[in-house]
């Protein structure tokens, strides 16, 4: 069990000299990546544009999948570049060099794009598996800091990853690198779902779960209440009576309805407050004579968002949902859509 009189670790503080020269580390690292990226920048829009516009052409060319390939640091970029490309509309897989080379090699099949990621271009693991998979007329985009490298001469084709140097104060532990290799594995992926025409809607559905694919996929049938769950009420209902379905339904108002369920009106509990102030006799009034005449109503087919505007729109908190001949099907209140999380 843990124990909750615990009292938390106190944490050391730095002296000034090293606070001083932590945050100036910090503000260097990000210079020399930030310096990296921007001459990947001029490589891509100079003499590397050509190998870069290949790689695209390769990429929506491709009938399969495309597989990334990396080891060490290189292949959790590269895992991070197969899923971008997944999430973008490109099929796409990490597969680890070395379990390629004892079986997996068997997911890759000549309607694929091999992409392998190696700054040195000389990782032994790709350079065993990168030959096979070319005899099986893979086309392979190889991403290297090296262009002399053996991976760079075997590719089909080739991106220079090169940088000056690492963020690391010894020039060793891959940071600038990996964050060019990142940023190029993003160009690549932008470049291609931009060419395909990936819309909002298509990333919505590599994304039920998120923000927006809730927004992009939900329905309002898909949250709204109906069948008994609607309040509902004839014009010649007493108020009284339609207070008492107001109630029960718990969503703070009731649709006015004729014989065939066609919309004349809603009831609030807003026009309720508003009634409550001219001191009426309640029991001598119809429904009818109090409604709302001709209320917001909406779709079953449209988007849940789309009711979310409309509340906004107008302030209401509630909205009937109708059919094409204005029929009740069902309704909605802004705590439903809450619920759902389309706010």
């Amino acid at each position: 069990m843990k124990n909750l009189n615990a009292q938390p670790v106190e944490i050391p503080r730095l002296s000034a000299d090293a606070a001083g020269r932590a945050v100036a580390l910090a503000a260097e690292t990000l210079q020399i990546e930030a310096d990296a990226l921007i001459a990947l920048q001029g490589r891509l829009q100079g003499e590397d544009a050509e190998a870069f516009t290949r790689a695209v052409e390769a990429l929506l060319a491709c009938n399969g999948r495309v597989v990334v390939s990396g080891i060490g640091k290189s292949g959790h970029i590269g895992r991070k570049i197969a899923a971008t490309f997944a999430s973008t509309g490109t099929p796409s897989f990490f597969v680890h060099p070395a379990e390629a080379a004892h079986g997996d090699l068997g997911m890759v099949t000549a309607q694929d794009v091999f992409i392998a990621i190696s700054y040195s271009g000389e990782s032994a693991e790709l350079m065993a598996i990168v030959p096979i998979i070319k005899r099986l007329g893979v086309t392979t985009i190889t991403m290297t800091g090296n262009p002399a490298s053996g991976l760079a001469k075997i590719a089909d084709i080739h991106l220079n990853l090169h940088v000056d140097k690492e963020a690391c104060p010894l020039n060793l532990a891959p940071t600038a690198s990996t964050t060019v290799t990142l940023a190029l594995g993003d160009a690549l992926a932008v470049a291609v779902l931009d060419t395909r025409g990936f819309r909002a809607e298509d990333f919505a559905r590599s994304h039920p779960g998120g923000a927006l694919g809730r927004r992009l996929l939900t329905h309002v049938k898909d949250v709204m209440r109906s069948g008994d769950a609607v309040p509902a009420v004839t014009p010649d209902t007493p108020l009284t009576t339609a207070l008492l379905e107001i109630t029960k339904k718990g969503i703070a108002m009731t649709a006015v309805v004729d014989e065939q369920q066609h919309i004349l009106g809603v009831f609030t509990d807003g026009d309720l407050r508003r009634l409550m102030d001219g001191a009426r006799d309640f029991s001598a009034i119809r429904i009818g004579d109090v409604m709302h005449r001709q209320p917001r109503t909406i779709r079953a087919e449209k988007l849940a968002v789309e009711a979310v505007e409309m509340m906004e729109t107008y302030r209401i908190n509630q909205l009937l949902v109708s059919d094409e001949q204005g029929r009740l099907t069902g309704a909605l209140h802004i705590h439903d859509l809450t619920r759902a999380k389309v706010i």
